[in-house]
């Protein structure tokens, strides 16, 4: 069992999208060499206070390669401390170095935070073989042994609880997507066999009439050949839509005309739906996914949205656009979120994939707002 986990450490890889180095860093490092410059000027006790300063600071700016070069930072600031550690039983003088190298931890952090299984093993070795040494070299009692050994521990146990937290939000956020992908690819497979039902029956009718009616079987053509149409150019969204082998729903989608069935007079709030009653015929993904969205939507402001009295539901059609907005006029809770909930990252995935745009956020005069356009439209 301990071999399969050290087998599988081993294997892992770099923890993905380490963040760039960014201005706190540079505060960070300043603050560092700052601090060690102090204490080596102002501590009356440092032993070899040239050098002391000298390692201290001029070790700070590794801090500013940790999480791109997680291993390599570890490895020359605990080799830098196991120096000292050294020179400490070499010389037989006590303390040499300074409290503030303390930081060389967040170097622990990062190696266990963003390096790859590999990265983990060697590095954390190497910081054990220098506890081991500034151990021995610097020993005051057991309790100052247990402390360092289990702040060291601490440190990694961080990175590592960081490194799965964010790792599980990921897979989160896939499983989402993926949920989202299904959901659209079997609401298309409904709309494809719809138009490919409707040619069928419309080649029955013409094989009937042809030869009593010539007129009516090219009547037949015609409509057969609109439906194809529309089925190819239906079947170019399909193919940019991931489906697994999950069973497919052959119930009716909902879709605008079924808007109105989430309006409400009470209790509070009240949902308001207004739809244009002029709608032309619209794609059946966008249809479904404008249900879909509104609904989202609604459940999420009926959810979030505190001491709320309305709730609007709105749809306008427009330049080869649907545009959806739904709105609400409750505080904003402080819970709500802004723009990683799963609900909302379904919602942009569902409105990306149809090529439209999505936002949601704190409406400038209050309340909540969720603005969503999709094409109506193929696009080239």
């Amino acid at each position: 069992m301990v071999t399969n986990a050290l087998r599988s450490l081993w294997a892992e890889p770099r923890a993905a999208d380490a963040p760039g180095r960014v201005s706190r860093d540079w505060v960070l490092v300043g603050a560092v060499m700052v601090t060690a410059l102090l204490e080596g000027v102002l501590r009356d006790d440092v032993a070899w206070r040239p050098l002391a300063i000298i390692v201290a600071v001029g070790l700070a700016p590794v801090l500013l390669w940790r999480r791109t070069q997680p291993l390599v930072c570890v490895l020359v600031g605990f080799g830098t401390a196991m120096t000292l550690g050294l020179a400490t039983l070499v010389s037989g003088v006590p303390n040499i170095g300074l409290t503030t190298m303390i930081y060389v931890l967040v170097l622990v952090y990062a190696l266990v935070r963003w390096g790859s299984g590999r990265e983990i093993v060697i590095g954390l070795t190497g910081v054990a073989v220098a506890a081991v040494i500034g151990t021995v070299a610097d020993y005051t009692g057991p309790s100052d042994v247990i402390g360092g050994f289990g702040i060291l521990t601490a440190a990694a146990a961080g990175g590592a609880a960081f490194r799965y937290r964010d790792e599980s939000w990921r897979r989160a956020l896939d499983q989402v997507r993926s949920q989202e992908r299904v959901g659209l690819a079997r609401e298309l497979h409904d709309m494809v066999a719809h138009h490919v039902s409707a040619i069928a029956v419309q080649a029955q009718a013409g094989r009937t009439l042809a030869g009593q009616r010539p007129e009516a079987a090219l009547e037949a053509l015609a409509v057969i050949e609109g439906e194809a149409s529309r089925t190819l150019a239906e079947m170019r969204t399909m193919v940019r839509v991931l489906r697994d082998g999950a069973p497919t729903e052959y119930t009716p989608q909902p879709g605008v005309a079924d808007l109105a069935s989430l309006g409400r007079s009470e209790p509070v709030p009240v949902v308001d739906v207004e739809v244009p009653g002029d709608l032309d015929e619209l794609p059946l993904q966008v249809d479904a996914a404008v249900y879909r969205l509104a609904q989202e939507a609604l459940t999420n402001a009926l959810r979030h949205a505190r001491n709320a009295s309305r709730v609007e539901i709105r749809v306008v059609e427009g330049g080869g656009t649907l545009r959806l907005r739904v709105t609400d006029d409750g505080q904003i809770d402080p819970a709500r979120p802004a723009s990683h909930g799963f609900g909302l990252l379904g919602m942009t995935e569902r409105v990306q994939l149809l090529g439209g745009t999505f936002r949601a956020g704190p409406a400038p005069r209050g309340g909540w707002t969720v603005d969503a356009e999709l094409p109506t439209e193929e696009r080239r």
